[in-house]
């Protein structure tokens, strides 16, 4: 049987008393007491969601995001191998990437280097030497440690934010709704292929931006029409290059999630479906006897 426990304490729990056999999205100190429980283990997944910084006010040229030095400066702030280890114990996989390695067409970009005094030095140049007021940063429900640790590396180099914590409904109506403001901390992606992804965060149109560029628009419409797969590759990776040059969304990590299992439990199914977080199929999951 399925059950939905919000709470990740209580999963563990639950876990831990053989209530559940198997609990799902553990993260931070819960997974590493999971993962230190004589009575249960801990298996990584990797999923095809990137954990990305998101700018939705680069598009108003009246915000500090407007400008590409802002955004690479809060890239270079934040150390993606320290958020690693305190977030999923290290079994996410940093990234520059916006589209997962294991999808079509996906071009592999190196991660920004961790480099506070570069961060500074360009919030200078870009007019901000004592850094900014920037707003708030809402991370996807329920990742809020996730969401603090970002805002707290953004700090140090001067770009200040509140944590804006909100439910996991209101989070995505606001998404759809293009309302939220600020930085955004959420994972993008999904399964299809590399246009897949793109559709929903690279052209005016899609569903996780706030505005768009012409010129990305126009590569994302030939690639459409595009019969030959090599040249539609290039197209694509090109829309990649040009995201990554721009710094329209901040890459940290390939996700992992951690799920508990009790060690009565010889056969999860955990990781036989790529990319799937869950036990699947559930005809060979096996109670050990």
């Amino acid at each position: 049987m399925l059950t939905a426990v919000p709470d990740e304490t209580t999963r563990l729990a639950m876990l831990k008393r053989g209530e559940a056999d198997i609990a799902y999205a553990l993260q931070g100190p819960i997974a590493e007491e999971a993962k230190h429980t004589p009575s249960l283990r801990l298996v990584p997944l990797v999923l095809g969601f990137i954990w990305c910084l998101d700018f939705p006010e680069q598009w108003d040229p009246t915000s500090p995001w407007s400008d590409q030095r802002v955004r690479l400066a809060a890239s270079l702030a934040i150390d993606r191998q320290e958020v690693n280890a305190s977030e999923s114990l290290g079994y996410s996989r940093l990234t520059g990437s916006v589209v997962a390695p294991e999808l079509a067409f996906a071009l592999d970009m190196p991660p920004h280097p961790y480099d506070p005094e570069r961060a500074k030095q360009l919030l200078t140049e870009a007019g901000y030497p004592q850094g900014f007021d920037a707003g708030t940063l809402t991370p996807l429900p329920n990742f809020f440690s996730f969401g603090e640790t970002v805002s707290n590396y953004l700090r140090v180099v001067g770009i200040r934010t509140t944590l804006h914590t909100m439910e996991r409904a209101a989070f995505f109506t606001r998404r759809r709704e293009r309302t939220l403001k600020g930085l955004i901390l959420d994972t993008l992606g999904g399964w299809g292929n590399a246009a897949t992804v793109l559709e929903t965060i690279a052209v005016s149109w899609g569903t996780r931006v706030s505005g768009g560029y012409p010129d990305l628009d126009a590569l994302f419409r030939q690639q459409e029409k595009e019969p030959d797969r090599e040249k539609r590759q290039a197209i694509l990776h090109d829309i990649q290059h040009r995201m990554h040059e721009r710094v329209m969304l901040a890459p940290l990590l390939q996700f992992s999630v951690l799920a508990g299992v009790n060690r009565r439990v010889a056969e999860p199914a955990l990781g036989r479906i790529q990319l799937y977080p869950y036990s699947a199929p559930y005809e060979d999951v096996v109670i050990a006897k």
